[in-house]
């Protein structure tokens, strides 16, 4: 997260040094804008419009309620502590969030029986763990522009495998923009530190690829210490059956441009850290 968050100053300087803007200014009025992350009434806010999720409905919540408490009591926190928002993904596992929320996906909602849901949920609140609630809240608010910049690499990728040449178009364009202003960066500046800094936002989303898949793999670990380690891999498994015989999604986008591990490499890495305890 601190990672995406450096990235992020660095994309906003480049675009306030290559469209001639207040530089500084622009960026302490971004760093300040952060002080509005830390209040704690500001949860639902970012919960709802940053991170897209939902509040549970009162059936839904009820479902929910004997899983989260079993979990938290199993984890040793004060489950009313945390509220837990539902996320709208057919993924068998929630994405991080910050503050004190908890997501848990729709398809982990109203498919899975209580005790599967409890090893889900313990993962999701190990991943939580790992934002380090309040500072990983505000490291995600200030990872915004890198993360725009990486969606935006990723949907490019996407058009030129769905729509060619559409798509080559466009990155053609793009990427001869790109070399004009490295070649106007070369003549005019003495430093490279300049060209460089234009290649930051091109190659920022191959940089952390990685970073989720640590996350989420730790995550994994922690929710076998946790005592769900054999609920997590059915849960994995029964995912996997539901969706293996549907459309590929490598057809559109590879496994590798998603910065999160397959469920084959999850479940093999769970089980090898089973058979090791």
């Amino acid at each position: 997260m601190i990672l995406w968050a450096g990235a992020s100053f660095v994309i906003l300087y480049w675009l306030t040094q290559t469209f001639d803007w207040t530089a500084w200014g622009l960026i302490v009025g971004w760093l300040l804008t952060g002080l509005i992350v830390i209040w704690p009434g500001s949860d639902a806010l970012l919960a709802k419009y940053l991170l897209g999720l939902r509040r549970p409905t009162m059936v839904e919540g009820q479902r929910l309620a004997p899983s989260w408490y079993a979990v938290a009591n199993r984890a040793g926190i004060d489950p009313n502590s945390y509220t837990v928002w539902v996320q709208n993904a057919e993924t068998a596992t929630g994405f991080v969030t910050g503050g004190n929320t908890i997501s848990v996906t729709r398809w982990a909602l109203y498919t899975l029986p209580p005790a599967h849901l409890e090893a889900v949920l313990a993962h999701d609140l190990e991943m939580h763990k790992r934002g380090h609630s309040w500072f990983g809240r505000v490291m995600h608010w200030y990872s915004i522009p890198a993360r725009l910049v990486s969606l935006v690499i990723r949907l490019l990728l996407k058009l030129s495998r769905a729509i060619p040449a559409v798509g080559c178009t466009i990155i053609g364009f793009l990427l001869v923009a790109y070399l004009g202003l490295i070649l106007v960066a070369l003549v005019f500046y003495d430093s490279l530190a300049v060209p460089l800094m234009f290649l930051l936002p091109l190659f920022t989303p191959l940089l952390f690829l990685g970073a989720g898949k640590l996350m989420e793999r730790l995550a994994d670990r922690a929710t076998v210490d946790l005592g769900f380690g054999r609920k997590l891999l059915e849960v994995f498994y029964g995912w996997q059956g539901q969706h293996e015989g549907g459309p590929r999604r490598g057809a559109l986008q590879p496994e590798w441009l998603t910065g999160q591990p397959s469920i084959a490499e999850r479940i093999r890495a769970v089980e090898v850290y089973l058979q090791r305890q």
